[in-house]
């Protein structure tokens, strides 16, 4: 059986909060965003091929892009919590502003 790291309080009951594998797991739900937005950016290359496409469907294919960005946001501010650093201050560095407003709503309620 694989140790499994724990912190406990004094009284030696669990400490509430403490996930040994929350660095882990955010890195690889990093890894799964860049996957997501690779294969976004790859059908985004095969539309903007099709100069019909492109002219008919432009405010759609911006949505793709804006899907790619926030994709990439989101993988990137994983990256930085599985790093150690502190959410509030991960959040501060997310580009899209509606995103690190709602990201900042969730965490602390306004």
């Amino acid at each position: 059986m694989a140790y499994l790291p724990s912190i406990t309080t004094q009284d030696g009951s669990p400490a509430t909060g403490f996930d040994p594998f929350s660095g882990l797991l955010h890195g690889v739900m990093a890894a799964e965003l860049r996957e997501i937005r690779e294969q976004l950016e790859g059908l985004a290359e095969v539309l903007v091929a099709d100069e019909h496409f492109v002219t008919s469907f432009l405010e759609q294919l911006q949505s793709f892009d804006y899907l790619i960005q926030h994709a990439d946001e989101c993988a990137n501010l994983m990256d930085r919590i599985a790093a150690g650093e502190n959410s509030l201050e991960a959040i501060k560095h997310v580009r899209l502003g509606a995103v690190q407003e709602r990201l900042r709503i969730a965490l602390i309620g306004t």
